[in-house]
């Protein structure tokens, strides 16, 4: 029951009387309108995290109460069902890409649940959304600002809850589970798109183009006094225009402005060996798998968050909501100088001129800074099972460590940008994830003659297990030929000189990390569908042995010099029979996207 303050109406007017009696209705309205708009996980006191059904309900009443504010809708549905949620909060009632892009105002997507078991942000979120709207206490944070949100991005894996899902993590009580319903990382999806779920957050992505992305996690490994951990995309193929934002507004400005709220945050710590914290920490270079890595290749900021999975649950939310508290204030101090940062590095990405080299790939150097850790005591002891060592941590003795920082990454591969790729028909695999990725094409209406480089790629090796659903292709030899070569009609040109041209390389190059021929879109490049017998291969090697004297030096050279080689008569053919016309016929290993080098007034129509 509520207290009200005492009053001496003795010498009081009836004007008087009739105000401090409003002034009492009020307060007793704001206090019952805070209770009726408390968030489920603030009810369990942060025990527990609401289930789907909960969760979508809260947010639909929210949407109910403030319709000129938020919106509740959908942007896909998971393979088992569930309406995939989104959420926009703007105080004009922008609530699609196209009133949102003409306000003027920037857009800060902001995604939960993606590990459905590290779920504060999601109820971060919630709590939010009703500070910004109901409860009245920040609308100002949306002057200049829409807001996209995304409370549970892995529906699925959210309802697969259990409190056994995560191991190492200090509640809420119950959680769910990392991947999805077909057992699938969603942050190692991004540049594949097996999942439909990424299928649909890449139509959401690319339809609002949000200028800032936040992907809220919870950590894992070590202990530490710091609540929260962060990684931008500071390196890689990032534009300069979008790191220099990131530099003077995440690290001078909103970082600190969170600390003021009392936590204690950290760049991400991925430790040089788990055993030891004291060896150091490494950037883990991210990559386009990676839901950051991804967003940097299309010329926008991210920001990874990681919270300390050792800290209550309550305290996890809270960094959550105040480090987004944060960064709407920064938004709206500092109007519109991230659009322009965005717009800038759009514009210098369709200007790239083909030749201009282009890393693909990278790693750490091998100088590291001086990093003062804000660490936790700590013991090393030898483990009789695991005959390992043992590392316990004592949070209530914390202490500053230095320690070596490898954070500085370096390219590892270079490319030359081409003018363009083209891809043949009949890779319609290739051809559909350039759709999904939004990249721009066109296709060839008749057969067309263009001057390329191709890739003739041998000696693949694949993993020896699945990751992520697939058998990646680890390593391959490269060689390139240049020629004139047809295309046929419905042939796909790929021109670089679009926003999303950094998306388009790290698909087509088959040297990059994440490409499709790394994640086994390619593989039957690889394979020999045409065959010679013995008896025909016999014959043949004479004929070339008697006609090619270096190929009789070679072979030899080969029998003295690899006996698994000199051992096997199949593969003694097979020597020869790679070495002919009839094998070459087959384009084994002739990677099919190829590169058009010449201008285009060389290229020419064909017949």
């Amino acid at each position: 029951m509520m207290k009200i303050a005492s009053h001496d109406f003795r010498h009081a007017s009836l004007a008087g009387i009739a105000a401090i009696i409003a002034g009492c209705l009020i307060t007793m309205d704001a206090m019952s309108n805070d209770t009726a708009w408390i968030t489920p996980a603030e009810t369990s006191h942060f025990k527990t995290t609401p289930n789907y059904v909960d969760t979508r309900a809260y947010l639909q009443r929210l949407a109910d109460a403030a319709p000129d504010t938020l919106k509740l809708t959908r942007f896909g549905v998971s393979p088992e069902g569930r309406d995939l949620m989104l959420v926009v909060a703007a105080s004009g009632g922008e609530f699609t890409p196209e009133a949102a892009r003409k306000s003027g105002k920037q857009i800060l997507m902001l995604q939960a649940g993606i590990h459905s078991g590290e779920i504060e942000g999601k109820d971060a979120g919630t709590m939010l959304l009703r500070d910004l709207t109901v409860a009245k206490k920040l609308p100002h944070l949306l002057d200049h600002t829409i807001l996209v949100y995304l409370p549970i991005f892995n529906v699925d894996g959210h309802e697969n809850s259990s409190p056994y899902m995560r191991i190492n993590q200090n509640g809420p009580q119950e959680m769910g589970f990392r991947a999805t319903a077909q057992n699938l990382n969603l942050n190692r999806d991004y540049l594949k798109a097996d999942a439909p779920e990424m299928r649909d957050w890449l139509k959401l992505f690319q339809a609002w183009l949000p200028d800032f992305f936040v992907d809220i996690h919870t950590t894992n490994g070590a202990d530490y006094q710091y609540d929260l951990t962060w990684y931008c995309e500071d390196w890689g193929p990032l534009d300069a225009n979008v790191k220099a934002w990131q530099d003077a507004a995440l690290k001078q400005r909103v970082f600190p402005a969170t600390e003021k709220r009392g936590h204690l945050l950290s760049q991400y710590l991925e430790l040089k060996d788990h055993r030891d914290i004291s060896k150091g920490i490494v950037n883990f270079g991210s990559g386009p798998r990676f839901s950051t890595g991804y967003v940097a290749l299309q010329n926008r900021a991210a920001l990874l968050v990681e919270t300390h999975m050792l800290k209550p649950y309550s305290n996890r939310v809270t960094s959550t909501y105040d480090l987004v508290v944060s960064i709407l204030d920064e938004f709206r101090s500092h109007p519109g100088e991230l659009r322009k940062a965005v717009e800038k590095a759009d514009q210098d990405t369709r200007a790239r001129k083909p030749g201009t080299e282009f890393a693909i790939a990278f790693k750490t150097t091998d100088k590291p800074i001086q990093y003062a850790l804000k660490a936790v005591d700590y013991t090393h002891t030898h483990s009789e099972i695991s005959n390992d060592t043992w590392v316990q941590y004592d949070p209530s003795k914390p202490k500053t460590i230095e320690v070596p920082f490898w954070q500085a990454l370096e390219p590892s591969k270079r490319v030359p940008l081409p003018e363009a790729y083209i891809v043949p028909p009949g890779w319609s695999q290739v051809i559909e994830k350039l759709q999904q990725h939004g990249i721009e094409f066109t296709r060839l209406d008749k057969p067309t003659t263009f001057y390329v480089a191709e890739y003739r790629l041998s000696h693949p090796a694949w993993a020896t297990s699945p990751f992520e659903g697939r058998l990646m292709l680890t390593s391959f030899d490269t060689g390139v030929l240049s020629q004139e070569r047809q295309y046929p009609a419905g042939s796909v040109v790929v021109k670089l000189d679009q926003r999303a041209a950094n998306v388009a390389v790290h698909l087509l190059e088959p040297d990059a990390p994440d490409s499709l021929l790394r994640w086994g879109f390619l593989n039957a490049i690889f394979e020999e569908k045409e065959y010679g017998d013995a008896r025909v291969l016999e014959k043949l090697a004479r004929e070339m042995l008697a006609k090619d004297p270096a190929l009789k030096k070679e072979f030899d050279s080969k029998l003295a010099s690899d006996k698994a080689f000199a051992d096997d008569p199949e593969a003694r053919l097979q020597f020869f029979y790679e070495r002919s016309p009839w094998y070459a016929e087959q384009n084994v290993g002739v990677y099919p996207v190829a590169r058009i080098v010449a201008q285009p007034t060389d290229i020419t129509a064909g017949n």
